[in-house]
């Protein structure tokens, strides 16, 4: 199993048209189990080498939440960041292939908690991880029929 999820148009992680986003493409490889890989540039560092923290908690919280959406483009479960709780293994190199996993945990009907992490490609060594709560965004606050206009979609590989 290996469904590409859909991206958007502006989102700072997957946004395919934000011109400073990450541009991360997501695939469900089980249920509740999505996984992405991303190399980043030297503009997005801290310290020289290092990818900035912030960076890095931006990965992991939307990999977090990503474990709950699946792969139904009709009905995707997005979700607000109630709580997210970081460790730091070690530092994330810039200019490295990195992978980055994501895992649904317990699910209730308004709220989810999950797990990401972000690996050393090479080594499969843990750098980075996070445990996380979110809430559904409210039916009437998102109105699902408006998908299109905000470049919702499985795009093709470039």
């Amino acid at each position: 199993m290996n469904i590409k999820q859909p991206n958007s148009r502006m989102c700072f992680i997957c946004g395919l048209e934000n011109p400073v986003g990450l541009h991360l493409h997501f695939y469900e490889t089980e249920p509740g189990v999505v996984e992405t890989t991303y190399t980043a540039p030297d503009h997005f560092q801290g310290y020289p080498g290092v990818l900035h923290g912030g960076i890095v908690a931006s990965m992991l919280d939307e990999t977090a939440s990503r474990a709950h959406m699946g792969s139904d483009l009709q009905n995707p479960r997005f979700q607000f960041t109630a709580k997210l709780e970081i460790k730091y293994r070690q530092n994330v190199p810039i200019g490295k292939p990195l992978k980055i996993v994501g895992k649904a945990g317990k699910t209730r009907t308004r709220a989810a908690e999950s797990w990401a992490g972000v690996y050393d490609a090479e080594t499969n060594e843990l750098l980075a991880e996070a445990n996380a709560l979110f809430i559904n965004v409210p039916q009437e606050q998102f109105d699902m029929s408006r998908l299109n206009e905000l470049g919702w979609k499985v795009y093709p590989e470039t």
